[in-house]
């Protein structure tokens, strides 16, 4: 029996319209900015080689190479999706590989991005929040921007060990702050978790319905930066003060990993709510301990000024 592809070059001889089709497609080919590039580096490319391999070549040219037919990585409309190709000569063989495009890198390092910044209840404008756009001609608010700005300086060479206690009255921006930080901190590949209290408290209640307690404090125990916004402001029993609460304070305390906290209580007030148990008791001993954690993870900070929701 010949070999099939002596039969298959006969047939193409023998076939007149199919060899017209087949000679056009090899003129659009080698007229092909990138495949004249490639063959020039490659000399030794035979035009047996190019005839055996048309159809890798062809192939290369219908695709978007580096991006230049694609607007974004969802549009993309290469064979792999988000994947460039490349022309290599490699064993006297012509082949085209694929590898990650820039878009689709782009998309990637975005992706990563967004995963770096958790958030449990926390308003979409507090998410697009920008340390530039905060007010340090107000003085009421520069030791809160002076020290955050201290502490991301920080950040660049190694993580500080304490975050802040941004205590003070509605409205003057400590929520906002936050976002500010864990958007500038992820920029520094810095993951950060923000939670805000009495929503949280209210998950831990439903967690204990399908057993996922201790995974969700495991999230919040080993976040690079963990945030909780209004502590002091939720209904708290004992048990997630001392359970929850506590144990996340103590392990972040124990491995000096920074907590912010946000709170219209100050730390000595804040102790004062701690204590009050919801079955109207007072525990000062171990409303004492949860804050003795607070302080060896933060660094109590007042802000005052205008009521920004008031605008």
């Amino acid at each position: 029996m010949k070999p099939i592809q002596t039969s298959l070059n006969k047939w193409m001889n023998e076939n007149e319209d199919f060899k017209s089709r087949h000679l056009k497609l090899k003129r659009d080919v080698l007229s092909h900015p990138k495949i004249k590039q490639f063959l020039k580096a490659h000399p030794e490319i035979t035009d047996e080689e190019i005839d055996k391999r048309l159809n890798k070549l062809y192939e290369y040219t219908t695709q978007s190479i580096q991006c230049d037919q694609c607007a974004s990585f969802n549009n993309c409309k290469n064979i792999l999706k988000g994947y460039s190709p490349i022309l290599r000569f490699e064993n006297d063989e012509i082949h085209v590989a694929y590898e990650k495009c820039e878009n689709r890198l782009k998309y990637e390092s975005m992706q990563q991005e967004q995963k770096l910044i958790q958030s449990l209840y926390m308003p979409k404008e507090i998410m697009n929040a920008s340390i530039a756009d905060l007010h340090k001609t107000d003085n009421r608010r520069l030791e809160a921007i002076l020290a955050t700005e201290a502490f991301l300086e920080t950040a660049k060479k190694s993580l500080p060990k304490k975050g802040f206690f941004f205590s003070g009255p509605f409205g003057v921006g400590k929520t906002y702050l936050l976002g500010a930080i864990a958007n500038a901190l992820q920029e520094l590949n810095i993951s950060s978790t923000l939670i805000y209290m009495p929503e949280f408290v209210r998950e831990i209640r439903e967690a204990i319905k399908d057993d996922s307690v201790e995974e969700k404090v495991e999230v919040f125990k080993h976040a690079d930066v963990l945030m909780l916004d209004d502590i002091g402001a939720e209904t708290q029993s004992a048990w997630f003060r001392d359970e929850i609460l506590g144990s996340i304070l103590q392990y972040r305390m124990m491995e000096q990993l920074p907590v912010f906290f946000t709170s219209n209580y100050t730390m000595k007030q804040l102790e004062e709510r701690l204590a009050e148990t919801t079955r109207g008791g007072i525990e000062k001993v171990k409303a004492g301990r949860i804050m003795e954690r607070i302080k060896q993870v933060s660094t109590e900070v007042s802000m005052s000024g205008e009521n920004y929701r008031n605008k």
